[in-house]
């Protein structure tokens, strides 16, 4: 089932930034009527004036999608919609044991909880109309698990499931409405800001545009399952591994690599090291006061034989191994080594 998105209302969540703001913009230029929400006014204010000013229509609301009083509300105001798109989101990056209690839960609440409470206040109208697409944006790390994303893997999981169920359940009923669930790798935007990927060929950053475009496409083509890259399509088939070989080669792929220098939205300010080190147990605040005379002096750094060269060294174990076959093994070398420990190479 195929239309157009011109004339059609779109609601996307999130829209204040990032691929929310790109998904706004992309819709209203195929003719939608944009419903912004988002949890910053001041955002989702400046993407409306910026689509008002491209001659399309929008309007924007401050919504915190995680309290389902809220979006009750907002729903209210909002009026129905031919395209939901669930976009908003957050990522902590962190390991299990450092999250905090508040990052977990808003986790879920954002990224899980919201997908209930913003579909269920614009699904009964769908139906009762006989179209519309319910649009989830997951993720790859949805569908594999990821080292530093415990809390946010699960919630794209439930994400993946819950517009999994939806589809099938939506189309037992012939109800007309689609479910459209998105899952892109890594985007360069700065939710992510730090990421790396080892072979960016098989699976490489994917560009904000690229991934807007690919998206409000599959949705006027009425699909029911984006992946991005194709590449990441070959995570289900290879989950018929053991655990332990799916694990490994998750790993040679690079994909629990990919957050070590994760650093998100908020940067890292490099910090300044001492020219001068304190002592163990001096405070920091004494380290400028120092007394030159009475300061004791530095230790002098130890010096090492100079290293010979390498043919220096191959020599000395050709003249220590002569008697020894060549195939003996390491172990049978320190053997003859400890017997006589006169004819041990020196390095």
């Amino acid at each position: 089932m195929t239309h157009s998105l011109k004339d059609q209302t779109v609601l996307i969540t999130g829209g204040g930034s990032g691929i929310g703001r790109l998904l706004a913009l992309g819709a209203a230029e195929r003719g939608a009527r944009v419903m912004l929400w988002d949890l910053s006014a001041e955002a989702a204010e400046s993407v409306r004036e910026e689509i008002v000013g491209a001659g399309y229509h929008a309007e924007a609301y401050a919504v915190d999608v995680s309290d389902r009083d809220a979006v009750k509300a907002a729903a209210k105001k909002t009026g129905a919609v031919d395209v939901v798109i669930n976009n908003a989101g957050v990522v902590t990056g962190k390991n299990l044991l450092d999250a905090s209690d508040e990052a977990i839960e808003r986790t879920i609440r954002v990224n899980t909880l919201a997908l209930f409470w913003v579909t269920r206040a614009f699904l009964g109208d769908m139906i009762m109309n006989r179209r519309g697409t319910v649009v989830t944006i997951s993720s790859a790390a949805g569908l594999v698990g990821v080292a530093k994303q415990t809390d946010y893997s699960a919630s794209k999981f439930a994400a993946f499931g819950f517009a999994e169920s939806l589809r099938v359940e939506l189309s037992k009923a012939n109800t007309g409405v689609n479910s459209l669930v998105v899952c892109p790798y890594f985007i360069s935007t700065g939710m992510f800001e730090g990421v790396q990927t080892k072979y960016p060929l098989l699976l490489p950053i994917l560009t904000p545009e690229y991934v807007v475009q690919k998206t409000l496409t599959a949705i006027e083509k009425g699909r029911h399952q984006l992946i991005m890259p194709r590449f990441v399509n070959f995570v289900s088939p290879a989950r018929v591994l053991p655990a332990r070989w799916f694990d490994k080669l998750m790993n040679q792929l690079g994909v629990n690599n990919t957050m070590d220098h994760f650093v998100g939205r908020a940067k890292q300010v490099a910090q300044k090291v001492p020219t001068q080190a304190a002592t163990a147990d001096e405070p920091r605040a004494n380290r400028s006061t120092r007394d030159p005379e009475t300061a004791a002096a530095p230790a002098p750094k130890a010096t090492s034989a100079p290293r010979r060269s390498w043919r220096a060294r191959v020599a000395c174990r050709r003249r220590h191994l002569g008697d020894l076959p060549r195939h003996r093994s390491s172990r049978l070398r320190r053997n003859h080594w400890n017997r006589d420990p006169a004819r041990r190479p020196s390095h």
